[in-house]
């Protein structure tokens, strides 16, 4: 798939499934990038991947071939879109949008002038998206991250961002800012829950896409079939250690 492939699948709010990396192993997600998934996340913010992991890891998934490339970047800050961008993503998530104003911030860091405040320096990118900033622009895929209590509560205007492709849950985040004590935590579940739909019907009735994290390919099932239009699995760090579990309890015939 390539980045404008993945970006008008996105826009037509079309199904897409991706994975979650937070593993700075090049070799690995090369692989993961040729299982088929329609996009592969680089987590910038919480991963285990640097500057030059970012780089390494984007080279890697265009090596396998079938999924784009995405970076959960660390923070909103232009300099780090920018670079997230020119290293050759093609889309960010930008985490803790509380506002509208914040959507705006992440749209005009991704976007060359005269739409935005990105630099020009594509010193990688343009070998795949691009090369011109319209035909950037036109490209690459911004996503903000709602899991505050700030986000849920603006989401409607957050949601009628001019040129915000869609919004991504973080489910974590999102249980703590309703009131959970610890992610996934089943006293708020039904809170939760109505969150995750109030979240849905405002990124449908803008047009936009809605894109959640889940922990395996079930529930990613469930949350498109309930709405979402997009679902992520991850990640490569837990379910390396989820199989080696099951492989070392089969062994000793527990």
């Amino acid at each position: 798939m390539t980045a404008a492939e993945f970006a008008r699948k996105i826009r037509n709010r079309e199904q897409c499934v991706g994975y979650w990396v937070v593993l700075d192993a090049p070799v690995a997600t090369e692989r993961l990038a040729r299982l088929g998934y329609d996009y592969v996340t680089l987590d910038g913010q919480h991963g285990l991947i640097g500057h030059a992991g970012l780089l390494s890891n984007l080279m890697a998934i265009d090596a396998g071939g079938r999924s784009v490339g995405i970076v959960r970047v660390e923070s909103g800050d232009p300099a780090v879109i920018g670079r997230a961008l020119d290293y050759g993503a093609a889309g960010v998530i930008v985490p803790l949008v509380d506002t509208a104003a914040d959507a705006a911030d992440a749209v005009s860091a991704a976007r060359y002038p005269a739409g935005g405040r990105r630099s020009y320096g594509p010193m990688r990118s343009s070998l795949r998206i691009g090369p011109t900033p319209a035909e950037a622009d036109e490209t690459v895929v911004v996503l903000a991250m709602i899991e505050t209590a700030g986000g849920l509560a603006d989401i409607d205007e957050i949601c009628a961002t001019p040129g915000l492709d869609g919004i991504y849950v973080g489910p974590s985040d999102l249980c703590l800012a309703v009131g959970g004590r610890y992610p996934n935590d089943p006293a708020v579940a039904d809170v939760f829950e109505a969150a995750l739909e109030r979240i849905r019907t405002a990124a449908a009735a803008a047009g936009i896409a809605a894109g959640i994290h889940n922990p395996g390919g079930e529930q990613a099932a469930r949350r498109l079939a309930e709405g979402f239009t997009f679902a992520t699995v991850a990640s490569d760090l837990v379910h390396l250690e989820q199989a080696a579990a099951a492989h070392l309890k089969a062994a000793k015939g527990d």
